[in-house]
Parts: structure tokens; C-alpha cells; sequence
């Protein structure tokens, strides 16, 4: 895949979110990471989620309440016309809560979806995994 110039990256798993921007060539990308963007995640209305003993239900509802909280900031750089180009990768199940709640601008600019838990990971193994991607 190839990335624009300044197509931002977001990686989002279940506690991190980071951003980077492309400020490379869009053949010959450079990821660059971004200050940490201040999101809140204490929304926890974890719907159908219910906690017991045995049950990780209360790490999946921060879990989803973080996802929610990343798209919520992305949806509004995208409104505010600071993202044009967007590319997002995070595991499945948080990928599956994150599309619930993109905003139609946002789907518009979306470029790339990848269901892989890549936070963490050195730019180049992200480029890499979105040249793997198809």
C-alpha cells in the first residue's frame, strides 16, 4: 500500500493509541509519531457486558471504552479537517468496536483497515505490515 504525504496512522489496541503521520514520499514513506492525543476513556456504559467472578468483562469494558474514546478524537480531526487521509490498524475485536462508532467523514477519508495488534511496533514493521496487507 502505497501512503499519501501527511496520511496519518493510527494504532489503537485495548490501553495504547499512537498516531503517526506520513512525512515521506508516498512511495517511500517516513512515520513520524505524533505527540499522544488526550483522549477520555472513562465512558465504561458497557452495554452487555457484565462482570463476575471469573469473568474479564471489566477489562473489556475499558477495553471498549478506550476504542471508543480513540475513534471519538479521530472522528473529530477528521470533522475539523485535520486528517484527509487515515489508515488504522488495531486488533480485530477492537477494530469491530472502533466501526461501530466511525463517523461517515471518517469512513470517507479511511484508506486501510488492518485486524492486526501492531501497537508498539517500530514504523518500518508497520509499513512493512500495511505493504503485506492487500
Amino acid at each position: 500500500m502505497l501512503l499519501p504525504h501527511g496520511c496519518y496512522v493510527a494504532l489503537v489496541d485495548g490501553e495504547t493509541f499512537d498516531v503517526y503521520r506520513n512525512a515521506g514520499a508516498e512511495a517511500e514513506p517516513q512515520l513520524l509519531l505524533l505527540d499522544p492525543p488526550e483522549i477520555d476513556a472513562t465512558n465504561h456504559s458497557g452495554g452487555s457486558h457484565r462482570s463476575s467472578p471469573g469473568n474479564h468483562a471489566d477489562s473489556q469494558v475499558a477495553e471498549d471504552a478506550h476504542a471508543r474514546a480513540a475513534v471519538h478524537w479521530l472522528n473529530s480531526q477528521v470533522l475539523e479537517h485535520r486528517i484527509k487521509d487515515l489508515v488504522i490498524l488495531a486488533p480485530p475485536r477492537t477494530l469491530g468496536e472502533m466501526r461501530r462508532h466511525y463517523h461517515g467523514k471518517l469512513q470517507e477519508v479511511l484508506r486501510k483497515e488492518v485486524g492486526k495488534d501492531l501497537a508498539g511496533f517500530d514504523p518500518r514493521d508497520i509499513i512493512h505490515a500495511l505493504r503485506e496487507e492487500r
